[in-house]
Order: C-alpha cells, then structure tokens, then sequence
C-alpha cells in the first residue's frame, strides 16, 4: 500500500515521485476529524508546520524536480499540433495564462491546507464538503489518471508497430498481427504492464523531445511541401475547428495538483512561500519546455503536424535511426509509468468503494485487470489520441487545476479571517466560474467538432 502512497500521478499525467509520502496509515480514515486535525499543525502564515507523524527531508532541488515530474506527461505529443492550430503567439498567450493560472491554483490549495492540516487532495475535499467533496475529487483524479494511461497506452499502440516496421524491415501493409497496433497494446499490457512494479523516471523526455524537435528542425525540410505550399508557411495567430483543443491539451499537460500536497509534507523546513516558490519554479520550468518542444515540432512540419507527434516522423523516413532511438526511449518511459498510474487510481477506487477494507490480494488485482481492460477497449477503439486529451483535458483537469481549488478554499478558510466579499474570496469565486466556462466551451466546441465530422479528418493510426 505505501507503494500506492508513493506514486500519485496526474496525465500529462504523467510522473512518478521518489519519495515515500506517508510512513503511517494513522490517518488514512477520512472520517476521523481528529485524525486530520493532528496529522499537521499549522503555526501561522509562512512559518514552518509542524507534522506530528512525519518529519520532511526532502531538499528544495529535489521538490521541484518531482513536482516538475509530476507536471510533466504524454500532454507533451499534442502541443505542437495545439501550436498548429492556434498560430505562435495565441499558443504562447494561452500557454502563459494556463502556467499562470496552475500558479495561482497551487497558491489556493496551500492556503486551504495551512487552514485545516490536510495533506491529501481527497481529504481537502472531504474537510470542504464532506463525503461529496472526497468522491468528486476521487472521480476527477481517478478520471485524469486514467485518461493518462489512456493517452500512455496509445502511444503503444501507434509507436510499437513502426518499432517493430524499422527492426523487421517490414511493410506495414503486409497484414501480419505483430504489425496491428490493437493486438501489441493487448500483449503489452498482459505481458509487461499488468504484472511490473518497477519505477522508472520519465523527465529526461522534455529535454530528448526539445533536443530531438531542434536538431529535426534544422535537418529537415518539412516532407509535405509537395501538398501545399501555405502549409509550410508559421502562423502567429490562426483559428480554426481544432483550436477549441488547445486549452485541454494545455490544462491536461498542466494538471500536477493531487501531487503538491504530498510534496509539500516531505518538503525539509516547510513553509507555504517556500513550497509556492518551487511550484512555480517547477511550472516555468516545464512552461520553458512545452513550448520549446511545441516550437519546434510546429516549426519541423507547419500545419502538416499530427495529434501524436511522433507520428508524424514516420511520414519521413520510418528506419531514421534518430527517430527510431527516441520511439524506443518513449515506449519504454510510458510502459514503465501506466503501471505506476495505476497506483493512485486504484488506491482512490478502494478509498470511494472499500473505503473501511484492509488489504486484499483478490480486489488488489481484480481492480488493476478491470482498469486495465477498459484502458484497453478506449484505446482500441478510439480514433486518434486528440479525443483522450480533448475529453479528460475539458473535464477532470479544470477541476483540479481551476474548479475544486477556488471553491475547497472559499469553503475551508474561515470567515472571520476572510469574509465571503473580501478580495481573496472573491478571485476564488471568479477563478472557479472560469473554469466551469472553460469547461462548458471547451466540450461544446469538441461535441460540434465530432458532431461536424472535421475530426475524422485527423483519421487514425
């Protein structure tokens, strides 16, 4: 189980964390008051806290590389083409105003938890509306994690086969099984995924991404020059029907929140300025990162690039070695984390259904095998990976980044320290009603979008 503690994970996603979050199940229970009142004491704003179980040792470099790990995830593949359809300088105003926000967030979730002592996104959420706010916060994690594995496990589907194409030298179209994407991610998950327990670190990717996107740039002609000579032309400002994918695929690659907290309980000598100060070094970082990589993805293959980016350099030389060593770096990354994924989702699936049920081996594995069953069927069945992030990006990720911070906060923080119509309130309130109109527009957008049939267009792989 400490395992499960050790690994919260959020889509981009995306991480895994190498420090063991809590030493004592103690307070686990989520309807013992006491309990959460005792597990962390605040002294007052900006002054250290003192954990009565549990005493951080987890340096201030050390924080922001998790917490960066955490940010990070397969939400990186969909940026270039988001930058495709948004033109530069609209990707980079909406980059900046998501990393901004995920800022101000992470300041709204610090505030409640110095308030009540919780450490725990769920728990947050069960001190603000009791046993409601647990069970939405629960569904909207287990959902971003899922949608996480869903995006890793595609990436299996579409990646493996070209693997397999370039080593074989094989023709895709000859029909053999070891060449369909829908059977390699079967075997995949039952013959690696469903049985590791290994964790594996995944931030070297942003920087292989961004390296290997540069040195494309300036190697490559894009290939697709011969089809239309505007799509080789860089857009500063562009809208089209696939613009309405931006702000999920930017909020999917931002979500990190379920992390901060445990972070912050490990950090060594906490104190709410300094745990705001990594996180926001953490978003700059990966904000630096995700534009770099969406750059010069964009700038390689214009408005010719695909909604999983790698893809795309199969339409170039399918047996480039350089492509070839990346394809392999990526599938080994995302099929050493879907299982640590699956940790966090499974361990919220006990804590909403078995929440009072000590370890069992039997539920243990029958949970993981129906996960990974329905991950499975998604992906399968699903046309292109811009529908996984479009989806989880416009619903379980501006609820954790946007809705249930703001209102966690106007809920928990006290009235007689801030009334309802003083300012921090208010921007609460304003901060929340944004992410519900972020959620509204982004899925009606994306319904019109599939509803139209201009995302069949995108095809599948």
């Amino acid at each position: 189980m400490q395992l499960e503690q050790m690994n919260r994970c959020s889509l981009q996603g995306h991480c895994q964390l190498n420090v063991d979050w809590r030493p004592s199940n103690r307070f686990d229970d989520p309807g013992s008051t006491l309990a959460e009142n005792i597990e962390f004491l605040p002294n007052g704003e900006g002054k250290k806290p003192r954990f009565t179980d549990f005493e951080g040792k987890t340096s201030f470099g050390m924080s922001v590389f998790n917490l960066g790990n955490a940010i990070m995830g397969s939400g990186i593949l969909g940026l270039a083409y988001a930058m495709a359809n948004t033109g530069i300088l609209l990707f980079l105003f909406l980059l900046t105003a998501v990393a901004g926000l995920s800022c101000y967030s992470i300041h709204l979730l610090l505030k409640s938890s110095g308030v009540v002592g919780i450490r725990s996104y769920e728990q947050l959420g069960f001190r603000a509306f009791g046993i409601t706010g647990k069970m939405a916060a629960g569904i909207a994690i287990t959902l971003q994690n899922i949608g996480a594995m869903s995006s890793y496990l595609y990436i299996v589907k579409s990646e493996f086969p070209l693997v397999l194409q370039a080593f074989l030298k094989a023709d895709t179209n000859s029909g053999e099984w070891y060449l369909n994407g829908n059977y390699l991610v079967v075997l995949v998950s039952l013959s690696l995924i469903l049985p590791l327990a290994l964790m594996k670190q995944l931030v070297f990717l942003l920087l292989i991404f961004c390296i290997f996107h540069f040195n494309c740039k300036f190697q490559i002609l894009c290939p697709f020059e011969e089809f239309s000579a505007n799509s080789t032309l860089a857009h500063m400002f562009t809208v089209n029907t696939h613009t309405a994918y931006t702000i999920p695929i930017l909020a999917f690659a931002f979500v990190c929140h379920p992390e901060v907290l445990p972070i912050y309980t490990e950090l060594r000598n906490p104190t709410q300025r300094k745990m705001q100060h990594i996180s926001n070094i953490s978003i700059l970082i990966m904000y630096t990162m995700y534009f770099l990589a969406a750059l010069f993805g964009y700038l390689t293959f214009y408005t010719n690039v695909e909604a999983e980016l790698l893809h795309t350099y199969s339409r170039i030389d399918p047996y480039d070695t350089l492509i070839l060593c990346v394809r392999l770096a990526v599938l080994t990354a995302v099929t050493l984390t879907v299982p640590i994924v699956l940790f966090p989702v499974r361990r919220a699936i006990q804590e909403m259904i078995f929440p009072n049920k000590t370890f069992n081996w039997i539920r243990h594995v029958a949970i993981a095998v129906v996960l990974l069953t329905f991950i499975n069927m998604l992906v399968i069945f699903a046309p292109n990976i811009l529908g996984i992030f479009g989806i989880i990006g416009a619903t379980s990720a501006p609820c954790l980044i946007f809705i249930f911070p703001a209102v966690f906060y106007i809920r928990i923080v006290p009235k007689d320290k801030e009334p309802m119509r003083s300012t921090p309130k208010i921007f609460a309130a304003c901060f929340a009603g944004l992410g519900v109109l972020f959620m509204i527009m982004s899925l009606s957008f994306i319904i019109i979008d599939w509803t139209t049939g201009s995302s069949s267009a995108l095809g599948g792989h």
